[in-house]
């Protein structure tokens, strides 16, 4: 397995119980009369506008896109976890920042508005499953295994995986693996050495780590039980609000370079943002753009406000990821239509932003999928249940 550690390296020294992140101090500080929503709004202001900062100055698109070599991606890791926010859901006490689940919610979506290609997401997910578990996460690039509903590992009486799991975002750039995995005891928490596993490389729409695990005879590093709102279902409901915050943050960036390039190009002798069809195409996108925000969104405070993944965050959750695909492959291609040849080159932007959309809607469940599973929770309610549920929301 290639392991490339330089481009994802080690950064333990900020990230202590004893040195939390510079980016939370603020929290600490706060005086003691605010009320808890007015810290978390501070807290979260803090912490997108750090996230923000960071990827202005180290992940600009039209920088990245010239890169061909990635050597942006080793300064950008490095100050990611300078700030704590790859390990931002993990507790202080298992050695992480301790932020809140909507702190780690606005630097997502700010990710996708950056079209960021590195394992922040994955990381942050890893670290959120560990810490279910009461594992302390290691201070490294990670990602989470399985991210398809179908796939299933499993812990064998010897101590030992069996299993595999496809398109494991980041896998071959990960140090470890946090792993969800079957056995006697029910659904437990794994952490795999990702050096110790078999990785067959591949690569999303984006031309991202898209890569397939082989657990057998694998051994974990430490193994505990999952708790009811870490299992299976749990991990594929958080990672689907997680792709569908990054989406909606990618539509956002569709939007506003669509909207700059038609005010931009002219065509016979007026920009074409003043044609009347382009106008109907933008205000099409701006449309998916709103609508994918909002769903993400509302996901993401069921999420972050709620007790577990019940049946309402269940709603929200499965119809954000169901919203937020179709509007990417929407999206998509009003933003190519408006832009014409130039929009699919190598050397334009927006393809960066338009591919991830497209890879993201198919990671932890698509929406053909969430749509099934969705029909079939709605009728098992039955008819009297579901405009309740509905219009609690």
């Amino acid at each position: 397995m290639l392991v490339t550690a330089n481009r994802f390296p080690h950064h333990a020294a900020t990230t202590s119980t004893r040195h939390p992140p510079r980016l939370f101090a603020a929290r600490t500080s706060a005086k003691d009369g605010r009320d808890n929503e007015e810290r978390r709004a501070v807290s979260e202001n803090i912490v997108v506008e750090t996230a923000e900062r960071i990827f202005a100055d180290l992940a600009d698109p039209q920088t990245v896109n010239a890169d061909a070599n990635g050597s942006w991606k080793a300064p950008l890791w490095n100050a990611l976890t300078e700030a704590g926010l790859p390990l931002a859901w993990v507790p202080e006490a298992c050695d992480g920042a301790g932020a809140s689940l909507a702190d780690g919610f606005g630097v997502l979506s700010a990710a996708g508005r950056f079209g960021i290609a590195v394992p922040l997401a994955e990381t942050l997910l890893a670290g959120w499953l560990l810490a279910k578990a009461g594992i302390a996460a290691p201070q490294e690039a990670m990602t989470v295994a399985p991210t398809h509903p179908r796939d299933r590992i499993a812990l064998q009486g010897d101590g030992t995986l069996a299993g595999r799991a496809r398109d494991v975002p980041f896998a071959q750039d990960a140090k470890s693996i946090a792993v969800l995995v079957e056995g006697d005891g029910g659904t437990q928490v794994a952490l795999v050495d990702a050096g110790q596993c078999r990785i067959v490389p591949g690569r999303n729409l984006a031309g991202d780590g898209s890569d397939s695990v082989s657990f057998d005879g694998v051994r974990p590093l430490t193994v505990r039980p999952a708790p009811a709102d870490a299992d299976g279902p749990a991990l594929l409901l958080m990672g689907g609000v997680v792709r569908s915050l990054q989406i909606a943050g990618t539509l956002e960036a569709m939007l506003e370079i669509s909207v700059r390039y038609a005010n931009e190009r002219v065509a016979f002798e007026k920009k074409i943002a003043k044609f009347q069809a382009v106008q109907h195409n933008l205000a099409r996108l701006a449309g998916e753009a709103a609508a994918a925000l909002a769903a993400a969104s509302s996901a993401a405070d069921a999420i972050a406000n709620g007790a577990g993944f019940d049946d309402a965050v269940f709603l929200e959750a499965v119809s954000a990821k169901i919203r937020c695909a179709e509007a990417a492959g929407t999206g998509a291609a009003i933003a190519h239509q408006v832009h014409g040849a130039i929009g699919f080159t190598r050397e334009h932007i927006l393809h960066r932003f338009t591919m991830r959309a497209l890879a993201w809607r198919d990671d932890f469940g698509n929406e053909s999928y969430w749509a099934v599973e969705l029909g079939r929770r709605i009728a098992a309610r039955g008819a009297d249940e579901l405009w309740p549920l509905v219009a609690s929301r």
